[in-house]
């Protein structure tokens, strides 16, 4: 994701196997964005910092131990994070002058939660391929003194649409 624009993440997780139906997981991602000059809003914007998510899957398929499965999931997300955003020069609409302005290390945090719904496959051997989509609810956040954080680490833009998906390549070990 990361190749293509100035922002993204990349995610382990690590999951249980407990009778080939329920699926206990913990993800742990590094997200980072690095926006220069907006178009638009004339903002840079930059952040980078680890997230974490909890939480469990349930293999909905009748015939759970072929190896493959359907599921369904919930998960509980947390990043803490700090940002830099700057403002370039810009002419004041009320005094006329020139302005700008440089926020460096803004502490932010934000927790979330996810519903899942996912495919995997067994594909050769203990390599496994699949996918998740998943519907993001922020719980709570703290944006620091400057509003909404364009980028979360771990959840994505705060103003984009709460659905998300993921490609998975897997071991079982």
């Amino acid at each position: 994701q990361m190749l293509l624009r100035d922002y993204g993440q990349y995610e382990a997780a690590v999951e249980l196997n407990l009778h080939d139906q329920y699926f206990p997981t913990v993800e742990v991602g590094y997200g980072r964005a690095n926006h220069e000059v907006d178009d638009v809003t004339g903002l840079s914007y930059k952040t980078q910092a680890p997230s974490f998510r909890l939480g469990a899957d349930v293999n909905i398929m009748k015939k759970k131990h072929t190896g493959n499965r359907v599921f369904v999931g919930v998960r509980y997300g947390f990043t803490s994070y700090k940002i830099d955003v700057a403002l370039a020069q810009i002419d004041d609409p009320v005094w006329k002058w020139p302005t700008s302005f440089d926020v460096r290390g803004q502490q932010c945090s934000q927790h979330w939660a996810e519903v899942l719904f996912g495919l995997s496959a067994r594909v050769l051997g203990p390599l496994r391929l699949g996918w998740t989509a998943r519907y993001r609810i922020r719980i709570k956040h703290n944006d620091g003194m400057l509003g909404n954080t364009w980028y979360v680490p771990g959840f994505g833009e705060q103003d984009s649409s709460a659905l998300g998906a993921t490609f998975n390549v897997g071991v079982d070990l």
